[in-house]
């Protein structure tokens, strides 16, 4: 992209042909402009800027009003170049077009102030979409894992990688890969679910839309944030390596294979007392020498210098520098601080060695010149910038399949889907706030809300959407959802009494340390519902009135015996802006529920922290009085049709099903291949979700009970019926064994055809047989799936 301004630097750099050649690599091209450039040049190529910051204590980042300070004039920050400007879009409300003309100006400043005329290479947040004013806003990530659908998700991150590049941005700082481990970690929403196989599967197809789309995509957080003591965010991690290896890690190289990553975040964790930005071994050794990484690493925002402020390893700025670019950091995020200045000085004294900002600033430049922004024609602002719009019909209407998609019913006595002329009362804090379908990296709830420019967009409550489809609608709030006043209870009691059913809406709202009750820096203590919004259910409860209990969270909270009244339960993550549509939709049966739950819901609020991969001793036992076992499991999720499974079986090479009692043989090396039938057995069309798991028995050590291997989505017609097949390489049995390597074990396992973790349908014993096998890096990742009708495979070959 060419710069439409005059630049004028005097003579041209010598060899500017070779860096500026696209016939040439980007790692060429890199190599020819490194000895070109001053030390201050080479430095100014590894810090944002965020000339947008908000230093009034109401940030978007940890210590963000700490950290700031009194950020150097523009013309200083810009004078030897600019590696990276940080969240032009995303620190207040700015209309989507003349924020491009704004960040092309921006650029314009750069390439003409600097001497080698280089741009900026523009970030921006974009986890539940592009975070920017008038931008869609997509379901929260928890929601990508309720609805077990990869492609959609894929779909919706080329969605939002399209409109980040229109933009003028480059690179998206997500997808959040954290595997929860405790719920009540604020950030528990921008997960995906607390199985690695989902996380890891959903995360590279997001990964996949979003770089296709020509954005990089930045993994986070690595690793290990999502464990942290008490779910308290930026809390030391208590894990041992082979919980790392087998529990945290895979997901991210499924991201980094099967996605094309090309940037990874580091986490703001420490795990055995180093944190994860001066962590050599994870960020180069591993990442980098065991994986083969070749993008860039960027500075979670201000974690470079919190290795001196927060963890007390560094001595001082440049020390912190130091760690961190020994670690493997190659940018600092969110602005110049720790790779400002004092890295100079400490450099020229000899006290950081120069080969460490020059490895940092290769991959820079590499990433650069991939992009596009060493390129001679070069342009800052797109041709067709006057027709930028980031919220279309079409995104709306992606947006509103995968809501769809992630509603999961719990529980249903039959009062779920709701009849006609039925008199509906609806109750509860979140019913009629549309800011409850909202994640917390949303725009407006992560920048916070700017009542003078409105949110943006068309964002329905429930109750709005709710009553275009139940005439009659009685509605009343009943209580906040936090604080303690139940002056409202007598009237939402009155309302459920006066009705035939009553829904009741409970949950979160998302924001950001402390400003909302789910999100960034808002822990839980426990798993109970914020506020009295627990005293209020079971106000209602008591009425007798048919309850449909629909929770809009952030978690999962635990939903124990005083919840048992209810005639159904529905389970909804912050389904975005088209959130209100669907569940409204999913309630009154115009749409049929098929997602299944990413994370337990627990039964009680203190029996934490426990997910579904747990080991023997992790579950009920006789010598404990606490009972971990979920009200929910991970996988659950009811249907208004029902599936019946049947004819579960091994094929053999040639695909048919393998005969005679006794485990079939599975080689270490190879592959087996299972399938099952399944039928729709309702009156009405439905999806259901295949599940496969894997259960091994014995081990070297301890294993989870069942761990999930493989998935399908399943659409049936009434009477239809389907065969699933599941090819799954003896890889995917691997773990982290005694010698702390990954390795197949040879030995009896079952894979297990489920409903969900706890329902398991029909199990097939095999044997692991041959010699205990190494893997590494390179093994295979997925259960490859295939879905056919039924009646296929009976027809003549």
């Amino acid at each position: 992209m060419r710069s439409q301004v005059p630049v004028d630097h005097g003579p041209a750099p010598r060899d500017a042909a070779a860096w500026r050649d696209p016939q040439r690599s980007p790692t060429e091209r890199a190599e020819a402009l490194i000895p070109l450039m001053t030390l201050e040049e080479k430095v100014a190529q590894l810090v944002g800027v965020w000339v947008g910051a908000d230093a009034s204590g109401e940030g978007v980042a940890p210590h963000q009003s700490d950290m700031m300070g009194d950020a150097p004039p523009w013309p200083d920050l810009i004078r030897y170049g600019l590696g990276q400007l940080t969240r032009p879009f995303g620190t207040a409300p700015v209309d989507p077009v003349q924020g491009a003309r704004s960040l092309a100006a921006s650029q314009a400043q750069i390439v003409a102030t600097s001497r080698f005329g280089i741009p900026a290479q523009v970030h921006e947040e974009c986890l539940t979409g592009f975070a920017a004013w008038r931008a869609t806003v997509y379901p929260a990530p928890l929601g990508w894992g309720a609805a077990f659908d990869p492609d959609l998700v894929e779909e919706m991150a080329g969605r939002i990688g399209r409109s980040m590049r229109a933009a003028g941005v480059h690179q998206g700082l997500a997808p959040v890969l954290d595997v929860t481990r405790d719920y009540r970690w604020g950030r528990t929403e921008e997960t995906i679910g607390e199985d690695p196989y989902l996380v890891g599967t959903v995360g590279a197809a997001y990964v996949r839309g979003l770089e296709r789309a020509g954005i990089v995509a930045t993994l986070k957080h690595f690793a290990g944030y999502s464990a942290s003591r008490g779910g308290r965010n930026l809390a030391p991690v208590s894990m041992g390596r082979r919980e790392l290896a087998d529990a945290i890690l895979p997901p991210f190289e499924m991201a980094l294979r099967l996605g094309g990553a090309r940037s990874v975040m580091n986490s703001y964790a420490e795990i055995d007392g180093l944190p994860a930005a001066a962590d050599e071994d994870l960020l180069t050794g591993l990442l980098r020498d065991e994986w083969g990484f070749t993008g860039t690493v960027v500075a979670d925002y201000f974690s470079v210098r919190f290795l001196e402020t927060l963890h007390k390893l560094a001595d001082g700025s440049a020390d912190a520098a130091r760690l961190a670019l020994r670690a493997g950091i190659d940018v600092e995020l969110p602005t110049v601080d720790a790779f400002g200045p004092d890295l100079v000085a400490a450099v020229r004294a000899g006290e950081v060695d120069e080969a460490l900002v020059d490895r940092a600033l290769r991959r820079v430049l590499t990433q650069k010149a991939e992009l596009g922004l060493l390129d001679g024609d070069w342009r800052e602002l797109p041709d067709d910038v006057e027709d930028l719009r980031l919220d279309d019909e079409t995104s709306r209407e992606v947006a509103l399949r995968l809501a769809r998609e992630s509603v999961v019913l719990l529980r249903n006595d039959g009062v779920l889907p709701l009849a006609p002329q039925r008199r509906v009362a609806l109750v509860g804090p979140v019913a009629d706030d549309p800011m409850a379908f909202l994640g917390c990296y949303s725009f407006a709830n992560h920048v916070g809300e700017h009542p003078e420019h409105g949110l943006g967009l068309d964002l329905p409550s429930l109750r709005d959407e709710l009553a275009r489809l139940v005439p009659g609608l009685v509605h009343e709030r009943g209580c906040a959802i936090t604080g303690d006043d139940t002056t409202g209870f007598a009237a939402a009691v009155a309302a459920a009494g006066e009705a035939d059913v009553c829904v009741l809406a409970v949950g979160d709202r998302a924001g950001m340390f402390g400003r909302g009750t789910s999100g960034e820096g808002c822990d839980a203590a426990d798993l109970r519902l914020p506020g009295v919004q627990a005293d209020l259910v079971r106000a209602v409860l008591e009425t007798g009135t048919p309850v449909v209990l629909v929770l809009l969270a952030g978690r999962p909270y635990a939903l124990g015996p005083e919840f048992a009244g209810a005639a159904a339960v529905v389970q909804a993550f912050f389904l975005g802006q088209r959130g209100g549509r669907a569940l409204a939709e999913v309630l009154t049966g115009a749409v049929n529920p098929s997602g299944r739950l990413p994370v337990s819901v627990p039964r009680d609020a203190g029996g934490l922290p426990a997910t579904y991969l747990s080991p023997p001793l992790g579950r009920r036992s006789a010598v404990s009085s606490v009972d971990p076992t979920p009200a929910y499991p991970f996988g659950h999720g009811l249907s208004y049709t029902t599936f019946d499974w049947s004819d579960a079986t091994v094929l053999d090479p040639a695909g048919a099903p393998v005969s005679g009692a006794g485990p079939v043989a599975w080689p270490v090396d190879g592959e087996t291949t299972v399938r099952i039938t399944v039928r729709n057995t309702g009156s009405r069309a439905g999806t259901e979700i295949v599940q496969l798991y894997l259960h091994d028995p014995v081990a070297q050590t301890t294993r989870p009970v069942v761990r999930l291997v493989g998935y399908a989505r399943v659409a049936l017609e009434a009477g239809a019926a389907a065969t699933v097949t599941f090819g799954v390489c003896a890889d995917v049995a691997s773990f982290t064994g005694l010698r702390g390597r990954r390795v197949v074990e040879p030995g009896a396992v079952e894979l297990r055809f489920g409903r969900s973790s706890g329902d398991v349908v029909a199990g097939l014993p095999l044997r692991l047989t041959g010699a205990e096998r190494e893997v590494g890096h390179q093994r295979e990742l997925l259960t490859s799936v295939r879905v056919e009708p039924a009646v296929a495979l009976a027809q003549p070959r």
